[in-house]
Order: C-alpha cells, then structure tokens, then sequence
C-alpha cells in the first residue's frame, strides 16, 4: 500500500483533487479524511480550536491507518459539520494499493509525517481559500456568515498562516490552483500510475 497525504488551506480544493484521483482509479484508492477525526464533544468540551491538531483524535487516525496497510477493515468516524460533533454512527472502509489521506493540518503532524510515501499540497491564494470555505459552510452546512467570518478571525486564520502555509514547503509535490490545474494533475496521475503498476521510478520515499 502507499499512502499519499493531500494538504492545504482550507478551501484550497483537496478533496477535488482527492475525488478526482478516485475517480481517475476506480476500485483502487481508499481514501481517509482527517477532518472526520475531530474529538466528540462529550469526551473534549473544552475544545474551542478547530484548527489546532490536538482538536482532531490523530492517534485513532494512526491506529485505522496501520489496520488498512495490514489489510483489516476499519469504522473511521462521522463528523457531522452541521451540528459540529461527532455522530454516534460510523462508516466502514476498506483497503486498496493507493491510500489517500487529506487534512489541512496532516503535515503539522510529526507522527504522521513517516507515513506518507508521497506528500501533495494544493496551493491556492488565501482569499480565494476563504471565498470558497465561506461558501460551503453557509450552503452546505448552514451555517450563518456571521459565524463563518467570526471563526475565520478567531482561529483560522491563524492557523493557516503559521501551520499550514508553512506545511507546503514539507511537500513532494505542490500543486498551483488544485483541480483546475489539469497539467499538474496529469503529472500525479502519471506518478500513481507508475506506483500501482510496478515501474521502477515508481516508489517515490523508501522508508
């Protein structure tokens, strides 16, 4: 199995990018979300920062990622962004040769750093970023736009300055405007495929 990190701000277009390389190899990549890790509620009240790593329960993330490279099936967790905490509920998945696994903060993470074989950041202009997430969460998530703006100033911001900008430079591969780039994605679609089938300049970190 090799495991491919996807980054970026959020709203930068990693999960296009990721949906796009699923599509792209059918029936042969799994992929993980980080954001599905964040804690419940119930167990860490006290979280107030979404955009910190010790929001999201990485170590559980870590023990699915181990399952899946020994070939088990795993129950990754719901998050349910409309209510912000985590769902009784879980989701099964399965493993495949290509395992792809996307946060904006996975590669502020030095435990999960030794595990990717390939790591891709998608950069995108921070104002766009915003545009885009200030988007999805008032139409996908219903959330109002004051609330938006408001954890943008608080926390988000922030984040994406001092973690996750600076992330990129930890990349193998970075990817200008994400799904639009369609040379850039053409590249990585050359690389996967060298990787799923063997070729020699295939394996991109020996570990």
């Amino acid at each position: 199995m090799y495991i491919i990190g996807v980054s970026g701000l959020s709203g930068s277009g990693k999960s296009s990018v990721s949906k796009a390389l699923k599509e792209r190899f059918p029936g042969e990549v799994t992929v993980l979300e980080h954001d599905m890790y964040y804690h419940a509620k119930k167990n860490h009240p006290e979280i107030a920062n979404y955009d910190h790593p010790d929001a999201l329960e990485t170590d559980l993330m870590i023990q699915h990622i181990n399952d899946l490279q020994n070939s088990k099936t795993i129950q990754r967790p719901i998050y349910n962004f409309k209510i912000s905490d985590r769902s009784e509920e879980t989701f099964e998945i399965g493993p495949h040769p290509i395992l792809l696994i996307e946060g904006l903060l996975i590669f502020c993470i030095p435990e999960l750093m030794p595990l990717f074989d390939l790591r891709i950041y998608i950069d995108v202009p921070l104002d766009l970023a915003f545009i885009r997430r200030l988007k999805r969460d008032h139409i996908e998530r219903g959330r109002t736009v004051k609330s938006i703006v408001e954890q943008y100033e608080r926390t988000v911001r922030d984040a994406a300055i001092n973690l996750v900008q600076p992330s990129r430079y930890l990349a193998d591969v970075i990817i200008p405007q994400g799904i639009s780039n369609v040379v850039g994605l053409e590249v990585l679609f050359g690389k996967i495929n060298d990787l799923l089938r063997g070729h020699p300049d295939g394996l991109i970190r020996k570990k």
